[in-house]
């Protein structure tokens, strides 16, 4: 059963290798790094979230967000899903409800984003700073632009490894969830970002990954987000 239905658009993926011994010191009991070709990622995210709509209402929200996550399986499975470090959003009531029903790591932030068209390419630029009280602030300023073809990753590559995920984890109170969700494969580019701020592998407790990210742009997918399960 669907909770939440959603739009998500302008998509930065940011993604950089790590040693997989460094994210897994990072996880719950009860999680194990994925890696593709031995490596770990650690993902930084950001896109606006349009349209928000819990079920039956005829209202819904709109606000940017940004995350620092990686990639996860369970012990002696293959299902394979997301796992936040932070969520970062621009939306006081969808932080704090989000912070309820999903137990996700959510936190108010100041998050600009603007998008201008130069003979059809969208250049965006995206301006976060995290003012949650009680928490470490964080800040990441970035422009980001699609630079290839529009395609749709293919099962087993590097691509779908980082964007086809539809199950994230979360712990809380010592207990670890899941929450899934469906949406079509998302439509990528290859992308260029010129990040001139980011605080976010510090606030996360990360050393800053070495080497520039690969990066993908997408204009979007539809969303639909299911409840909160016991893991």
């Amino acid at each position: 059963m669907n909770v939440l239905r959603m739009q998500w658009r302008d998509a930065l993926f940011a993604h950089w290798p790590v040693d997989p011994d460094v994210v897994a010191a990072a996880l719950p009991a009860g999680l194990d790094v994925a890696t593709y070709d031995g490596d770990a990622w650690l993902g930084v995210v950001g896109f606006v979230m349009s349209d928000i709509r819990p079920r039956g209402s005829p209202v819904g929200l709109s606000f940017p967000e940004l995350n620092l996550r990686t990639y996860v399986t369970r012990p002696g499975s293959d299902e394979h899903g997301v796992y936040f470090f932070s969520l970062d959003a621009d939306d006081r009531l969808g932080v704090s409800v989000a912070r309820t029903v999903f137990e996700l790591p959510y936190y108010r932030a100041e998050i600009r984003v603007t998008r201008e068209d130069h003979d059809g390419t969208p250049e965006l630029s995206m301006r976060s700073r995290r003012d949650h009280a009680g928490v470490a602030p964080a800040r990441f300023e970035a422009s980001y632009r699609p630079t290839g073809e529009q395609f749709t990753p293919e099962s087993g590559t590097l691509e779908a490894f980082l964007t086809e995920n539809y199950r994230f984890y979360t712990a809380g109170d010592g207990k670890l969830y899941y929450g899934d969700i469906e949406h079509p494969p998302w439509p990528l580019q290859e992308g260029k970002a010129e990040i001139e701020s980011n605080t976010l592998f510090a606030a996360g407790g990360f050393d800053e990954p070495a080497g520039t990210p690969l990066v993908h742009y997408s204009p979007g997918t539809e969303v639909s987000a299911g409840p909160l399960r016991r893991a």
